[in-house]
């Protein structure tokens, strides 16, 4: 027997405010039953999980111990650039002057998550590379 992911559950200080944020971010809707001043929303996604908020009184004051990965349609310097004028701030950037890497950026509440390359820019990276010349895929 296995378990099966139901949700991921981010505490937050406005879970209507930081879901309708997320919603723009992934482009899947808030619950629709959710409204502004609901101390629990959701934001329902595809294959059925929610991403999942709930307010609660203690504001966030480390690091994530888990986060999530995008992976964009998009390049991931217009993505990048996407989610920075919709709220989001740039925390680390891990891209590399060749176009591996990624960028770290924080959700209005501070909560850490990667934008990692797109399709097309893995595909332009490895096009551009000779294969001795590509670098060992991350683990």
């Amino acid at each position: 027997m296995v378990s099966v992911l139901q949700n991921v559950a981010i505490d937050c200080a406005d879970a209507y405010g930081l879901a309708r944020f997320w919603s723009e971010v992934l482009g899947h809707p808030v619950h629709p039953e959710d409204g502004p001043g609901d101390p629990e929303t959701a934001v329902m996604l595809p294959a059925g999980q929610l991403l999942y908020f709930h307010q609660v009184p203690e504001p966030k004051t480390t690091k994530n111990r888990v986060h999530l990965c995008l992976r964009p349609e998009t390049t991931r310097e217009e993505e990048v650039e996407r989610l920075l004028n919709l709220g989001a701030t740039l925390v680390d950037d891990r891209r590399e002057p060749d176009g591996a890497g990624w960028a770290v950026l924080a959700d209005p509440e501070g909560n850490e998550f990667c934008v990692l390359r797109s399709a097309s820019d893995r595909a332009a990276m490895s096009s551009c590379d000779s294969p001795a010349q590509r670098p060992a895929a991350p683990q």
